[in-house]
């Protein structure tokens, strides 16, 4: 299941005066909640491949479907992987900065 750009909700980090971080969507999503649902997203997707190559291997199912459902995961993986790596950057970058 992909989901269009479009409709993932935008989040607004602002910091408060206590030193906290409030966000700024009125919905109550935070970055953790946000990250959350990506990773269990990505877990359902190559869940779903694997079930899909189950059922063509014990059940002769539609090979198409697996190709499918296999090249989702894929895609899915190599996105996962390219956050991953931006975001170790990014936490590399700032802890380069000197105070």
């Amino acid at each position: 299941m992909t989901t269009p750009i479009g409709s993932l909700p935008t989040v607004r980090i602002t910091p408060t005066q206590g030193g906290g971080a409030q966000t700024g969507t009125g919905q109550g999503t935070d970055f953790g909640a946000m990250l959350r649902g990506a990773v269990e997203s990505a877990v359902a997707t190559g869940r779903e491949a694997e079930t899909q190559s189950m059922r063509a291997i014990t059940n002769g199912g539609n090979v198409t479907e697996v190709a499918t459902a296999l090249s989702r995961a894929e895609l899915t993986l190599q996105t996962a992987t390219a956050v991953r790596d931006r975001m170790l950057q990014a936490y590399q970058d700032i802890m380069k900065i000197q105070i």
